[in-house]
């Protein structure tokens, strides 16, 4: 059996292979994939296949996928490429006869507002029309999201974002991967859909408590309208598409599109997920 895990060179991706060998299985029969294989050299090194996989090149990914019994799409970054790198994939891994697609895709893509859900919504709407076996990994968001900002929220005493009280289901990465680890891995998943969030959903008035209570200093929640927010970011550094993507994903927040209460992540791993205050107390060492 052999399972391949695109974007191995990414932080999700990364882990993912990690949890596949902590669950036992042998290196030789993972693919990790990247678009530059210098970046997953160390996975080289103990044994681990490692193939080039570059969205953009369609013979890359039939030849990264040769062979796979089962796969995980990790989805990429650039959202306004996203559907279309999605859909190379997935013909490369029907062309490939694999087993199973396990897919990364979005809390509640089906029903979810924003921009982001809508090119997840569409790769999911691809695997059913190529008829693929396959599995929705629905991740909330990443607690590193915001772990992620400690030190500039620590800088500014402030929590910015434009969710107002919308409760976010958000989870450790690790935890996200184990969860891929156990699918690919295991039986019975093709067909499901999985609503994966973290056991303790907060607010970001709340993110800012937790913050307060880890740090001892006071930490606030600014509430912003969506395109203040935006502007905020791109003072920060970020690109104007990308701050209009994530204020666009805090609105979707707002109207509770990144909750979840369907205990789908604890199940999976076997065990409780990983709480905001041990994410915080990590990240500040």
């Amino acid at each position: 059996m052999s399972i391949v895990v695109t974007g191995a060179s990414g932080q999700l991706g990364r882990l993912t292979v990690e949890a596949l060998l902590d669950r036992g299985v042998p290196a030789p029969d993972i693919v990790a994939t990247s678009r530059d294989v210098a970046r997953i050299k160390e996975f080289a090194d103990r044994g681990v296949v490692v193939r080039r996989a570059d969205f953009a090149d369609p013979d890359s990914l039939e030849a990264a996928f040769e062979g796979a019994d089962k796969l995980l799409l990790i989805s990429t970054t650039t959202v306004d490429e996203r559907v279309a790198n999605h859909r190379r994939a997935i013909d490369a891994a029907v062309a490939a006869g694999v087993s199973l697609v396990a897919y990364t895709s979005m809390a509640h893509a089906d029903t979810a507002t924003t921009i982001l859900a809508a090119t997840h919504r569409a790769t999911e709407e691809y695997l059913r029309r190529r008829a693929v076996p396959s599995v929705l990994l629905r991740n909330s968001w990443y607690l590193e999201n915001y772990t992620g900002q400690l030190p500039l929220v620590l800088n500014s005493g402030s929590v910015a974002g434009a969710a107002g009280q919308g409760r976010i289901s958000a989870a450790a990465r690790a935890d996200y991967a184990e969860a891929a680890a156990v699918v690919l891995t295991t039986e019975g998943h093709a067909g499901k859909v999985y609503e994966l969030g973290g056991d303790e959903a907060f607010t970001l008035a709340g993110l800012a408590t937790a913050i307060s209570a880890a740090t001892g200093r006071q930490i606030t929640y600014t509430h912003l309208p969506a395109d203040e927010f935006a502007h905020a970011l791109t003072g920060a550094g970020l690109p104007a598409e990308l701050a209009h993507v994530l204020a666009d994903a805090d609105l979707g927040m707002s109207r509770g599109e990144l909750f979840t209460a369907s205990g789908d992540l604890r199940r999976l791993i076997g065990h409780p997920t990983t709480p905001l205050a041990d994410a915080i107390a990590e990240a500040l060492r």
